[in-house]
């Protein structure tokens, strides 16, 4: 007899490929049409409500599928290449040991007081993933963070969920992470900095709710060891992560110390350039400060002609983290040969990243091409639209549960679907930046548990925890995420 083959989920690419084929097979069925718009010039046109209108069809065949990841690329070019260099910037940083030696460092600073290690570590592990989506880079914490709660009577899920819960809720709340937020806002057609305050105050709200979670099950797990879902492993835990030798501890130096100042300013000036000052809020302060400078004899020649903070969009911030990248270099002594290699190893990494954007959008392409788009938006307007403002944004939210599931790429699923889900929340009346929260809350929340990520299950495998029993101490807080998240869109529709 044959053995039977294990079933294993294809890749992001195949599930997006098998998606371009078979939209493309439906724009041989679904009839094209056309909305009026605001602004047809505008690089992410708005449609006019009430507008629709069929058109000849235009059916796509072999040559646009082959065609469609190729163009897609070039027509997200701007992003891919953000992506390229956040993954430079992030290989740079990374080399240098900075952030290893700040969490080691808060680490060895708290010896003796591991309790306050959960909101100290959750908080700064949060920081990372609502700004750069830390997920990979926690892994190098495991290994020097479990030993120390072991040491304290903690257990493996304790020290786990310390790292994983940060950052995830980091992530599921990300404000300014541009795999997320910004890949989302770019398709939305808004700026990264909408929807910004809503999102920050989620994430002090969330995380507050996990802290207090872990730090229960902690306190439980300290008291009696034999309520641990790992009391089985107690006795063997202690002897293999007590048991061996600590790798090297990473001095925070003076000028790691330098590169992290650097690098939450690098972020500081990210949010300040993507906030639409003037436009939304009439504050021109920045307008006037680079008025003034481009206005210095000889230093304004010198300077060139920079946007004012609050105009910046992609182009921009990807200049500034190529900036920053060459500072935190120099900074901490690195040759010009050392910056580029680890520059290009960063950016290599997220490579991947890049090529999903691209074959996501190919969807789109072929969708606009078959003029299907906007008939499915006609659908959408008829339909979902009806639903009223918070009944709208719960169903996308539910909707984006099971698609983050299929689609783990979260640049991925936002290049797929913010072109559709954007506009169909303003025809709603719902603010396409409640649209991209609720995409990134519902992928946020699948990658706190879902197998088929390699931060989660590697994690586990670090801590010696069944996937079984993560899931079951997992359950009571993804009811409350999912809740709070639901309650907070519905509030959000009312400002």
């Amino acid at each position: 007899m044959s053995k039977k083959k294990n079933f294993k989920m294809p890749t992001a690419y195949t599930i997006l490929i098998s998606i371009i084929i078979a939209v493309a097979v439906l724009t041989w069925v679904i009839p094209a049409g056309q909305y009026d718009y605001v602004d047809p010039t505008a690089s992410k046109p708005q449609p006019i409500p009430g507008t629709y209108k069929v058109v000849d069809s235009n059916p796509q065949g072999a040559w646009e599928i082959i065609n469609a990841p190729i163009a897609g690329f070039a027509d997200a070019q701007d992003i891919a290449l953000f992506v390229l260099v956040i993954g430079g910037f992030l290989g740079v940083i990374m080399k240098t040991g900075a952030i290893d030696a700040g969490i080691g460092n808060i680490v060895k600073k708290l010896k003796g007081n591991e309790r306050m290690m959960i909101p100290i570590l959750m908080i700064a592990f949060s920081l990372g993933g609502t700004s750069f989506g830390m997920a990979e880079e926690t892994i190098a914490f495991y290994p020097l963070i479990i030993p120390v709660f072991i040491a304290a009577g903690y257990d493996t899920i304790t020290a786990v969920s310390t790292v994983l819960l940060g950052a995830g809720i980091g992530v599921l709340n990300s404000t300014v992470n541009p795999f997320a937020t910004g890949v989302a806002s770019g398709f939305a057609g808004i700026s990264i900095g909408e929807g910004l305050f809503f999102r920050l105050a989620m994430l002090v709200i969330q995380l507050g709710i996990s802290i207090v979670f872990v730090m229960r099950y902690a306190e439980r797990v300290k008291n009696d060891p034999e309520r641990s879902l790992v009391s089985d492993l107690r006795k063997a835990n202690e002897e293999h992560f007590l048991g061996q030798s600590s790798e090297e501890e990473l001095e925070l130096t003076g000028r790691r110390v330098a590169i992290l100042w650097v690098f939450a300013a690098t972020f500081l000036v990210m949010i300040l350039g993507v906030i639409p000052w003037a436009y939304k809020f009439n504050i021109t302060i920045f307008e006037r400060l680079n008025s003034a400078v481009m206005n210095l004899p000889v230093v304004g020649s010198l300077v060139g002609s920079p946007l004012p903070l609050g105009d910046w969009w992609f182009g921009e911030m990807t200049v500034l983290f190529l900036v920053a990248s060459v500072i935190c270099g120099k900074i901490y002594g690195m040759q010009e040969k050392e910056i580029v290699g680890a520059f290009v190893t960063g950016a290599r990494d997220l490579l991947g990243v890049a090529l999903i954007v691209g074959v996501s959008r190919g969807i789109t392409i072929v969708m606009n091409a078959g003029g299907m788009t906007d008939t499915v938006l006609y659908w959408g307007e008829k339909s979902l639209a009806g639903l009223g403002r918070i009944p709208f944004l719960i169903f996308t939210y539910v909707f984006y549960l099971p698609m983050s599931f299929l689609i783990p790429s979260t640049s991925g699923l936002a290049t797929l679907s913010m072109p559709i889900m954007a506009p169909l929340g303003e025809f709603a009346g719902v603010a396409k930046s409640l649209v991209v929260t609720a995409y990134q809350s519902a992928s946020g929340i699948i990658n706190l548990i879902t197998p088929t990520s390699a931060v989660v299950m590697g994690a586990l495998s670090i801590g010696r925890i069944d996937y079984t029993k993560w899931v079951r101490y997992m359950g009571p807080l993804l009811g409350i995420l999912f809740a709070t998240t639901c309650i907070g869109l519905a509030l959000g529709t009312l400002f």
